[in-house]
């Protein structure tokens, strides 16, 4: 009887971690829970985006998923300790490649993989591009292998470039991932690894038409990356320019971020999301029919970082930035978004980061661009691409576009922000967390000092034995160290029940902490585009990855 009990609270455990319920009212995989009305329709405005889970956050957080990393306050209960954010360094040598439109790596080749942009026969005609594909070992040296249509041949008719419904577009977005349940063939279920997007010319109703210059968005498939079905698997009503699909593996959705907005917003995003892209591609259309909701916008707190002068009638003023285009990822246990920041009529911009723990609010903390630019450079094309974000060992590789080439940047594991103490020792205490497993890791620099960690239960008081005092001193740099208490093998003893952490540090950062099942340290997270060492998009190996 005991055991059954057990076997029922683990797989109650699993279903609020997991988290994908559908009815109103919905639990995600740390505890928050969605509203009724859900997604939510606030109107356009130029006032930063309220964060609700930060305002009033779960009573309990579930931590099961991912690496816990310190972006904002929603884990922390009180704290000394001051917060850093920290920028990419920018690798100086060039990917030699046009500019990306996505970067993944795939784990059942074990390469890495770009697909990129490029003008048919060498000209630009109307804008719009084709898609060309790349191959790379290491994420830094690419090759261009001849791969079909998708090699871009010097040769290409002017009349495929020309077809409304071929793989040109404003924009392409590709995506890997293993759920294919909205693909089939004849022969029966497909595995369609690879999803393009695409923004051609709208070509549907007429009445629907705003302008002569309208897009819509168009999904195919592909088993391979390279050959991709010859009619899309859906297309969407009247959208914009730069409208993107995204996937939220946190709650099994597919969103699209739809160019959108007004005088009062500019440039901006709408949301529509569903349990399939196909459905969620069809659901995508201006002007929104209900199921389309305002999203995201530049606010009053994004700067004009050129001061370009535009015309308003008879008097000159600043340019009011614009939302250009977004590209989120999932990232561990929250969702990293890429904000393209328009500063003037010219497309000038940069890349800004925002972080969301529910797939929808995004909190902006640090405005400052996370992609540096060369001086030498103009900083008026720097874009995001989709799956740019890759877990190579202990750094990130971010990548992003300048000009017509790609480029790359270097950033520390979960090192977006760090927590950390450089004279006497402060704390940091967690609000009630809730986890299954028994083996607490962090990602630390404290070489030149130490950190200790004791566990408190739900009333305030100290668990023995983890205490500060039995807790073997952490006086490493690395993004993968497991924490011991003496007189204790592991954490089993407060598996499942709410405890809190305070963290104690002296000359040193904390970056992340996560409780794991496995003694390896892999945090069942998600890992953004991939990366070598990882056989999913989910870190089920920890230290395996870092062979």
């Amino acid at each position: 009887m005991v055991q059954s009990l057990r076997v029922l609270s683990v797989i109650v455990l699993l279903v609020l971690v997991v988290g994908t319920w559908a009815s109103a009212g919905e639990v995600l995989y740390n505890g928050i829970e969605l509203p009724d009305e859900w997604p939510p329709n606030y109107p356009w405005s130029r006032e930063p985006m309220r964060i609700p889970y930060l305002e009033s956050p779960p009573e309990v957080i579930n931590i099961n998923v991912g690496r816990q990393l310190f972006v904002d306050d929603f884990l922390i209960e009180e704290t000394t300790l001051e917060r850093t954010f920290h920028r990419p360094i920018l690798y100086q040598g060039k990917c030699t490649i046009n500019a990306a439109n996505s970067v993944w790596y795939d784990p059942w080749e074990k390469i890495f993989k770009m697909w990129h942009s490029a003008y048919p026969l060498g000209r630009r005609l109307t804008g719009r591009k084709y898609p060309c594909y790349a191959t790379s070992k290491d994420g830094i040296h690419w090759e261009k292998p001849e791969a079909g249509p998708a090699s871009l041949p010097k040769t290409m008719p002017p009349q495929y470039f020309a077809d409304a419904t071929g793989i040109q577009a404003d924009t392409i977005s590709i995506w890997i991932e293993y759920n294919d349940k909205d693909t089939k063939t004849r022969s029966g279920r497909a595995r369609w690894r690879y999803k393009i997007f695409h923004t051609p010319l709208y070509v549907g109703d007429p009445t629907r038409l705003q302008s002569g210059d309208d897009y819509c968005l168009a999904y195919r498939c592909s088993a391979d990356g390279i050959h991709w079905s010859k009619q899309p698997v859906a297309i969407s009503g009247v959208t914009g320019d730069r409208t993107m699909a995204f996937y939220n593996p946190f709650r099994d959705k597919w969103a699209i971020n739809i160019r959108s907005g007004g005088e009062s917003t500019g440039r901006a995003r709408a949301y529509v999301e569903a349990d399939d892209a196909a459905k969620a591609v069809r659901l995508a259309y201006v002007p929104a029919d209900g199921k389309v909701v305002p999203w995201l916008w530049a606010d009053r707190l994004d700067p004009n970082m050129h001061g370009d002068v535009v015309q308003h009638g008879s008097s000159p003023s600043h340019y009011r930035p614009d939302l250009h285009h977004f590209d989120p990822i999932a990232y561990e246990s929250l969702m990293l978004g890429y904000f393209n920041i328009s500063h003037s009529s010219f497309g000038k911009g940069q890349v800004i980061l925002g972080y969301s723990r529910d797939g929808f609010h995004f909190d902006r903390p640090d405005r400052r661009p996370v992609l540096p630019s060369y001086e030498r450079e103009d900083p008026r094309v720097w874009n995001s691409v989709t799956g740019g974000c890759l877990v190579v060992g202990d750094r990130l590789y971010m990548y992003g576009q300048v000009r017509d080439g790609t480029r790359l940047a270097f950033l520390r594991r979960d090192g977006f922000a760090s927590m950390g103490s450089i004279g006497d020792e402060g704390q940091l205490l967690t609000r009630l967390l809730r986890f299954s497993g028994k083996y607490l890791f962090v990602n630390t620099d404290c070489d030149q000092g130490e950190l200790r960690v004791e566990a408190i239960d739900k009333d305030g008081k100290v668990v023995e034995p983890f205490t500060r005092d039995n807790c073997v001193p952490v006086m490493v740099d690395k993004t993968l160290q497991r924490v011991e208490w003496k007189g204790a093998k592991d954490l089993s003893a407060l598996s499942g029940e709410p405890a809190r952490f305070r963290f104690h540090l002296r000359l040193g950062e904390l970056y992340s902490f996560w409780v794991s099942p496995d003694e390896s340290g892999a945090s069942y997270g998600y890992v953004g585009a991939g990366g070598p060492g990882y056989t999913s998009f989910v870190d089920t190996v920890g230290e395996g990855a870092y062979r």
